[in-house]
């Protein structure tokens, strides 16, 4: 399975999750809240994460784990390059992402594997 597959069917499984264009991106809401969008072309992620997880998933590799280089960046839009991650570190930040903009109420059905 390539890592899109995976990263859609992953996302897709958190509550109340929907794919829907966004530009020339796929995005993934929850609540009408963009937490993740891919880019086909470089098939890469851009995932939505505090600035604190922000720099802990950028300890894990900082080529395949990095923040957007602008202000999108400084308020915690974080880069992952699909082809550089196993599938572990792939489902953690999505789970991290969706977290992070999902109402509590949906954000408490689900359990952050090793968060």
């Amino acid at each position: 399975m390539k890592q899109i597959d995976f990263a859609r069917e992953f996302a897709l499984s958190l509550p109340e999750t929907m794919e829907e264009p966004h530009f020339e991106k796929t995005s993934f809401r929850v609540k009408r809240r963009i937490f993740a969008t891919y880019n086909k072309g470089q098939n890469r992620l851009c995932v939505k994460l505090s600035a604190i997880d922000q720099e802990v998933f950028a300890m894990v590799d900082k080529v395949a784990i990095y923040p957007v280089p602008n202000k999108w960046g400084k308020q915690g839009w974080t880069f992952v390059e699909l082809d550089k991650l196993d599938n572990d570190i792939l489902e953690d930040a999505l789970t991290t992402a969706y977290l992070e903009v999902a109402p509590k109420k949906l954000a408490d059905q689900i359990s952050p594997k090793g968060l």
